[in-house]
């Protein structure tokens, strides 16, 4: 079984609205059905779980009707940071996945995720037990050595943008969050799933990317995400 486990816990405060971003709209419809709608297409996908912010659990079952989205099985909720909430849905999964299911962790502010993304980070933790998207870096990266200078930078060719979906085989992303947060490690500031399991000594495996895959953080990027839905790609580019 491949269960994704979208992450919309969050407030959103730097998008500067009255509602969560995950859920403003977008030509009539919520970011976060955009996002569950590319998980619901998906032939590999076989149930989708969310953890919510707390108080908009009903909404977004409501809006799962309106729009279809048959394979939500379970709504949670977050916790007081990202890692946390991460923790609460794969710890949520016990009971419900074997050890050898997959679970797709995606950000519910993602929603541009493409099928081919998707089945890429499925196939690689299907190899190597984990798959997580990314990209090369393709601008200059220089260390600072103080506030206003450098000599310092990083070659960017030995650097990767890894962002979500992200693929776990479930017993190996429930040891992590479970050994993670008993002893401490890889969980705070802007940790992720990914940094945690690097830090716990897991080897990463590189799946596609897309640069379409934005997230949506500010104003520009709901505008961006809005220009993308009304591209009209020309057809003779290959």
């Amino acid at each position: 079984m491949n269960v994704a486990v979208i992450i919309a816990g969050g407030s959103g405060h730097r998008m500067g609205q009255d509602i969560p971003k995950q859920f403003i709209n977008v030509y009539d419809k919520p970011v976060i059905i955009y996002t569950l709608e590319g998980f619901q297409r998906h032939p590999q996908i076989d149930a989708i779980e969310v953890v919510c912010i707390d108080g908009w659990h009903d909404v977004l079952w409501a809006y799962a009707k309106q729009f279809n989205i048959t394979k939500l099985k379970w709504v949670i909720s977050g916790g007081e940071t990202g890692q946390e909430s991460i923790r609460n849905g794969v710890f949520n999964l016990k009971d419900k996945c074997s050890p050898d299911d997959i679970v797709i962790i995606h950000d519910g502010i993602r929603p541009l995720v493409d099928d081919t993304v998707l089945s890429d980070v499925i196939v690689k933790c299907s190899q190597y037990g984990n798959g997580v998207t990314s990209l090369p870096y393709n601008e200059q990266i220089f260390v600072i050595d103080d506030e206003i200078s450098t000599t310092k930078y990083i070659p960017r060719e030995t650097l990767r943008r890894v962002s979500t979906p992200q693929a776990y085989r479930f017993d190996l992303i429930y040891d992590g969050y479970t050994r993670a947060f008993e002893q401490e490690i890889g969980i705070y500031g802007s940790a992720y799933a990914n940094t945690m399991m690097a830090d716990l000594g897991h080897k990463l495996y590189f799946a596609a990317g897309s640069d379409k895959n934005i997230k949506l953080t500010t104003k520009d990027d709901l505008e961006m995400f809005k220009a993308y839905l009304k591209a009209d790609p020309d057809k003779w580019l290959k």
